[in-house]
């Protein structure tokens, strides 16, 4: 009997998780009962994501470093990757405002569901640190960021999923020194990252054999605590705005696909889907990291030199879905609160949100700080910031799955753009958790 392929598994597990989460709404003790002894596995699955992240990062990023002959080829992945990854964030940032503007949903907000929403969340403490964290933001200096990149103590950073960034400038700067000491001085620390490499990847196929169980509970979690069900219906507007400009985005980077890399979509969509499923259960770019490198890696075939750059680097500062919702959700609140918004504002929007979307990257929950920074450059009220994000705050997290979802997918598609325009060809090589098990039975 055939085995039924991964990403339906994960596909049942999350329908399943629904089902069962909503089942456990009616009876007084079920919302314990899940957080207690169901939620805890996918908290578990999710921390071993996060526990080879950073290993993969560091091994797959110097093998692929370290496999070139020509330190110039490097150069020219890191440049295309990043004129790719603004190119996609500003269309990702358009859709979101020609639909906004189009369809309007700030405009059926009533002044009973604006108050409503205020007195539940604008004092929620989850609201009031995305504000706190929004001001360090905003005092920084203009290159904090590239400040914020570079390390003081390698060991720091490797010890700290957070600091992702800091972890990849680390380990691009180890893998390039490794060159200029040439093949033969270099040969003893690159095998023993090339090990590392194939050690952690079967890590990643071991950890997924898990995973449809693991969203079953991630997902019966979620809709165990999600909020109030009247205020996600009043925001139901919004949100299909939201849902909309992100199925855009899939649709253009499927076009992209097929005319740039001339690969099938369909097959493209297939091929990352558990991925994809993985960002939409865990809302993380980072923790779903491992399985979207094992994926462009393995089923899609581009190389490790390119995959092992622009997908550690895409987790961090590419973020599509983010910036779409950004520009969604400050037109939406400005709609609903009464704020008029120029032509000269919402280019100030695009330019915010591309910037926020870089510099921004490591801070937790970077999505809701990096909106409270693109409305303040816009000009909004500061005294009604916090009732802004109680707007939206209802329907943050079932967005902030689908928006994870869209970055991932571009990640995806950027790794084939750029290995595409370097003339590389694609060479799936899909391997399995227990292709060596023989050898040791």
């Amino acid at each position: 009997m055939k085995k039924l392929e991964l990403h339906w598994q994960i596909l049942i597990g999350m329908v399943a998780g629904v089902l069962f989460g909503f089942a456990m709404t009616y009876p007084d003790w079920g919302a314990t009962f899940v957080q207690d002894w169901i939620n805890p596995l996918g908290t578990i699955f999710v921390k071993l994501l996060k526990l080879i992240a950073i290993p993969l990062i560091l091994a797959s990023l110097i093998k692929g470093i370290s496999d070139l002959k020509d330190i110039s080829q490097f150069r020219n992945i890191g440049v295309r990757t990043i004129m790719i990854y603004i190119s996609t964030t500003v269309v990702a940032i358009t859709i979101g405002l020609l639909l906004v503007n189009v369809l309007q949903p700030g405009e059926g907000i009533s002044q009973d569901t604006i108050a409503q929403l205020t007195e539940t969340y604008a004092g929620d403490e989850q609201v009031t640190s995305k504000l706190e964290e929004a001001s360090k933001q905003k005092e920084s200096g203009p290159l904090q960021f590239l400040e914020d990149m570079v390390p003081d103590n390698a060991f720091n950073a490797l010890g700290d999923n957070s600091l992702m960034l800091q972890v990849i400038f680390f380990t691009i700067f180890m893998g390039i020194s490794m060159l200029l000491i040439g093949e033969e001085a270099a040969k003893p620390l690159k095998n023993v990252f090339d090990s590392l490499n194939d050690v952690v990847l079967k890590m990643v196929d071991l950890i997924m054999l898990t995973a449809p169980v693991a969203v079953f509970a991630l997902l019966a979690n979620v809709v165990v605590t999600s909020g109030d069900p009247d205020l996600l219906l009043a925001l139901l507007k919004y949100a299909g705005v939201v849902l909309l400009g992100l199925l855009l985005m899939i649709v253009f980077y499927s076009v992209v696909v097929a005319t740039f890399t001339r690969y099938n979509p369909l097959t493209f969509l297939s091929k990352i889907t558990p991925a994809q499923l993985l960002a939409f259960s865990t809302s993380s770019s980072a923790a779903t990291l491992p399985v979207t490198m094992e994926r462009v890696e393995e089923h899609l075939g581009v190389d490790k030199d390119i995959s092992s750059f622009v997908l550690p680097v895409g987790a961090t500062i590419n973020m599509d879905g983010t910036s779409l919702y950004q520009g969604v959700a400050a037109v939406f609140i400005s709609q609903a609160l009464g704020f008029d918004l120029t032509f000269g504002s919402q280019l100030t929007i695009v330019l915010t949100a591309l910037l926020a979307s870089i510099g921004s990257a490591a801070v937790p929950g970077a999505g809701m700080v990096m909106l409270v920074i693109v409305l303040e450059a816009i000009g909004f009220p500061a005294d009604k910031l916090a009732i802004g994000l109680a707007l939206i705050f209802a329907v943050d997290r079932p967005l902030d799955m689908c928006r994870t979802v869209v970055n991932v997918t571009g990640d995806a598609t950027v790794s084939m753009m750029v290995a595409k325009s370097l003339g590389r060809t694609l060479h799936p090589k899909v391997k399995n958790w227990d292709d060596n098990l023989d050898e040791v039975k």
